[in-house]
């Protein structure tokens, strides 16, 4: 029986790891879908229109800008997932060891300043970051730049979908901010199980609130992130106040994303190798907690 429940509860563990990747894909999907409809369908709400501003070629810049976003953001999000930043196969040595090396018991091995130990990957990890649950992996040395890329482009993403479902939003409100419109954009499931709306209205209503909350969500991760990668702090560095590996704004950007920081978000495909090996770092400061 207790075998029974073990394997019950790691494959139970095993789903919900991958629920979020599963859960954010769909969404991702399910607005690139919705906006392609807008586009080709909703967009040239006039005869006259389809031979002006909403033409063929109009059309075509913007579902090869969103499916350049989309192809950035799901590249990118391989390439983290496949990218280990963690201590496996690397050999950390034992001569370089001095001031901000550690022990760790679990993973029975010395770490180097900035490695720290997740115990949902299970494995000590290089210039640790934090556990990011929407991907089920953490954000390290080695997979920064594609962590931080996709949210750049799921950031632009969001903020090109909001833009066009606003014709979703005033189509919803166009007879005025009645009860019926306001339920509708605040709690479409709910008007959808009671019959009060289409499957249709509800799917563009739930589509163009994801896509607000998104925008907001993502802006609150891209924007700290980016304030964190000037300042050469992790968030757990963040958490303490300390700024001991800080080289500058242009220091931070090559150690964060690579030689090449200034081309690498275009593509993940463009190459931008580390300076570091993500063992040893240059200090400008203690590396004493601040008070």
């Amino acid at each position: 029986m207790t075998s029974l429940a073990s394997n019950v509860f790691c494959r139970v563990e095993r789903v919900c790891r991958h629920l979020p990747v599963v859960l954010n894909t769909f969404l991702v999907f399910s607005i690139t879908g919705e906006v392609s409809y807008l586009v080709l369908v909703e967009a040239p709400l006039e005869a006259d229109q389809k031979k002006t501003e909403w033409s063929s070629w109009w059309k075509a810049f913007h579902l090869l800008a969103q499916y350049f976003m989309l192809g950035n953001i799901c590249w990118n999000a391989s390439l983290f997932l496949k990218t280990s930043p963690s201590i496996r196969g690397v050999f950390l040595g034992g001569e370089g060891m001095g001031q901000g090396w550690r022990y760790c018991y679990t993973c029975e091995a010395h770490t180097p300043p900035r490695c720290s130990h997740c115990y949902d990957c299970k494995v000590c990890v290089l210039r640790r970051d934090h556990h990011c649950v929407f991907f089920g992996q953490c954000v390290g040395f080695r997979n920064y730049r594609y962590f931080l890329s996709c949210l750049l482009f799921m950031w632009s993403g969001l903020l090109y979908a909001v833009v066009m479902n606003a014709e979703v939003f005033i189509v919803i409100l166009k007879e005025g901010v009645t009860v019926h419109s306001v339920l509708l954009l605040l709690i479409p499931w709910i008007m959808l199980v009671s019959g009060q709306v289409s499957a249709r209205a509800f799917a563009f209503a739930f589509i163009a609130d994801t896509c607000v909350v998104g925008l907001m969500l993502v802006s609150a991760f891209l924007f700290f992130h980016l304030f964190l990668l000037l300042r050469g702090q992790t968030t757990r560095e963040w958490y303490s106040s300390r700024r001991p590996y800080s080289l500058g704004v242009l220091g931070n950007m090559r150690h964060g994303l690579g030689l090449y920081w200034y081309l690498c978000w275009l593509c993940p495909l463009i190459p931008s190798p580390l300076p570091g090996d993500g063992i040893h770092f240059q200090t400008t400061g203690s590396l004493e907690p601040g008070r």
